[in-house]
C-alpha cells in the first residue's frame, strides 16, 4: 500500500472521495414507508429509514470505493508491479475491476493477483477472473491465505492491498456516508446502521460522520460473526470468528486499525447482533417492499432496525421527546444468486 497512508479524519474521508468520484457510482437512497413503519417503536418517534443501495454499486458492492481508492495512491512503478489481495468474494471482484479500470485510464496493464479460498462461491471466482485478475486458490483459514498471498508477492513483487485493515481502505469506504449525508440533508440524518465484518465499512461511515452529530451504530450476525459485540463488551479485539451464518460476508474479525475507530464510543455508538431468522425475514422484506436484490449481509443492520429490542431501548431514550427521526441504512452488496436466495429462503416457503 502507499507509503504515506491516509489519517482517519473526515477531512481524509471527502480528498479519497475527490480522487474516486469519477470512477464509482453515486448509488440511490430508498425509503419505505412499510419498513419504517415496521421500524418505530411504539410510544416513540416515528422512524423514517433511508437505504442507501450500494448493491447497485459497480461490482455490486460498496468494496469498490475502497479498492479504487487505494490504487489511486499507489505510484506508477508500484502499479506496474501489480497488486494482490486475498479474499473469497466482494473484496476481490473490486480489486480485479479497480486495476482494469485504472489500467486503461493509465495506459499500462496493472496485473492483479487474488488469493481466494477453494471454497469461494464459483459465481464470485468466475467474476473476479471476468474481470481480469489471476485467481490463486488457498485454504479457508486466515493463516492459510496469507502464506499463499506471501508466496505470490515473492512470485511477482505485487503490492498487498489488504480487504479492510488499512487507512487507505478505510477512508475510501466512507465515502459513502458522505453521499448518504448529502442525499437525505445533514440537517436530517440522525444516525447510521452499517454491517460490521472485517470493520472496514464501519470505519469509514464513523470516521466520515466525526463531528457532525449524525450517531452510527454496527450491525453483526448473533451466529457465528458477533466477535466485534463481544470485543466491545470485554474491551479488546477478538481475533478469530466462527463460520455458522447465512451472512457469510461478515465472517470476519475485525481488523487492528478499524478496532482503533470501533471501539472508540465517541464514534461508533454500539453494535447490535441480530439471529439468522432475523437476518433472513429483513432480507425478505427488502427484496418483497423495496423490489431490490441484496445480499444477507446486506440485511443485517435491516433486522437490527425492525427487530433488536435493544437498539428500540436506544431509540427510545437517545431520542426522547422527537416526533420522528431518520435513519440511514447501508445495504452493503447484492452479490448473490438465485440460487442462494432459493437455499436461504426454500425451506421456509415450502
Amino acid at each position: 500500500m502507499s507509503a504515506t497512508p491516509q489519517p482517519l479524519t473526515p477531512t481524509a474521508v471527502r480528498e479519497a472521495r475527490s480522487l474516486i468520484c469519477e470512477h464509482i457510482h453515486q448509488t440511490p437512497v430508498l425509503t419505505s414507508r412499510t419498513l419504517s413503519h415496521l421500524a418505530t417503536p411504539a410510544g416513540g418517534p416515528r422512524i423514517t429509514l433511508h437505504l442507501k443501495c450500494e448493491n447497485l454499486q459497480k461490482m455490486g458492492a460498496f468494496k469498490i470505493r475502497g479498492a479504487t481508492h487505494a490504487l489511486a495512491r499507489l505510484s506508477d512503478a508500484e502499479l506496474r508491479r501489480g497488486v494482490v489481495t486475498h479474499s473469497s468474494g466482494n473484496h476481490a471482484q473490486a480489486l480485479a475491476l479497480a486495476a482494469s479500470t485504472l489500467a486503461k485510464r493509465k495506459g499500462f496493464e496493472i496485473p492483479a493477483h487474488v488469493v481466494m479460498p477453494s471454497v469461494s462461491t464459483p459465481s464470485k471466482i468466475a467474476a473476479t477472473r471476468g474481470y481480469g485478475a489471476e485467481v490463486t486458490f488457498s485454504g479457508s483459514t486466515a493463516r492459510e491465505r496469507e502464506e499463499v498471498v506471501r508466496l505470490v508477492q515473492e512470485r511477482t513483487g505485487a503490492v498487498l492491498v489488504p480487504p479492510y485493515d488499512h487507512p487507505d481502505i478505510i477512508v475510501g469506504q466512507g465515502t459513502v456516508a458522505l453521499e448518504l449525508m448529502e442525499q437525505v440533508k445533514p440537517e436530517l440524518l440522525d444516525a447510521v446502521v452499517t454491517p460490521c465484518g472485517g470493520g472496514g465499512l464501519l470505519a469509514g461511515v464513523a470516521t466520515a460522520c466525526t463531528g457532525t452529530g449524525v450517531r452510527v451504530y454496527g450491525a453483526e450476525p448473533r451466529e457465528g460473526a458477533d466477535d466485534c459485540a463481544r470485543g466491545l463488551k470485554e474491551g479488546r479485539r477478538i481475533e478469530a470468528v466462527k463460520t455458522g451464518t447465512v451472512a457469510d460476508g461478515l465472517r470476519t474479525p475485525v481488523g487492528v486499525a478499524n478496532w482503533g475507530v470501533i471501539s472508540d464510543p465517541e464514534k461508533v455508538k454500539r453494535v447490535y447482533t441480530v439471529s439468522e431468522e432475523e437476518i433472513k425475514d429483513a432480507m425478505r422484506l427488502v427484496v418483497e417492499r423495496c423490489k431490490i436484490l441484496i445480499e444477507p449481509s446486506s440485511a443485517v443492520p435491516v433486522a437490527v432496525v425492525l427487530s433488536s429490542q435493544e437498539w428500540r431501548e436506544e431509540v427510545m431514550r437517545v431520542f426522547a421527546g422527537r416526533e420522528e427521526i431518520h435513519v440511514g441504512i447501508v445495504i452493503s452488496g447484492g452479490n448473490t444468486t438465485i440460487d442462494k436466495v432459493v437455499e436461504v429462503f426454500g425451506k421456509k416457503a415450502e
